[in-house]
């Protein structure tokens, strides 16, 4: 019995995550996951007046120069949507970079500089890095009642 139909299979890596009960939205690489994180820019609506855009319609002068007019708008907000998209995707990148290239410095400082003139001048290590941490006040063991 053969159909005309197209019927999609599911590739195997989604087949065996599929039976390893895993959570499509806590899977990095899934739609599932990206809709659910806000990562997904495909339900944007100029995306959508796009598609339409490249769709043949029957000519209407008035039509045409309203599109041509709105053309540059469309392409100012989806620039501009995109830009904060980015912006929002590295928030607290830069510290990060910092932090890891410190600790790389840190790690391989022997590379830069001879062990035996650290010894003698320690003004070439690294200072150290203060860091703040707010602290819970503990209440103290009280002891408990028969």
């Amino acid at each position: 019995m053969e159909s005309n139909s197209f019927v999609m299979m599911p590739r195997s890596k989604c087949h065996k995550n599929f039976k390893m009960k895993r959570n499509p939205r806590k899977v990095k690489w899934t739609k599932a996951y990206r809709r659910a994180h806000g990562k997904d820019m495909t339900q944007d609506s100029t995306f959508e007046f796009e598609r339409k855009r490249n769709k043949s319609e029957r000519y209407d002068r008035n039509l045409a120069e309203n599109v041509l007019k709105a053309i540059p708008k469309i392409d100012k907000i989806r620039v501009t949507r995109e830009e904060r998209h980015s912006i929002i995707m590295m928030k607290g990148n830069k510290v990060k970079v910092q932090r890891e290239a410190t600790k790389e410095l840190e790690q391989g400082i022997s590379l830069v500089k001879a062990p035996l003139a650290l010894q003698q001048d320690p003004s070439l290590t690294l200072p150290k890095i203060k860091v703040m941490v707010s602290q819970q006040q503990s209440q103290p063991n009280q002891p408990m009642e028969e």
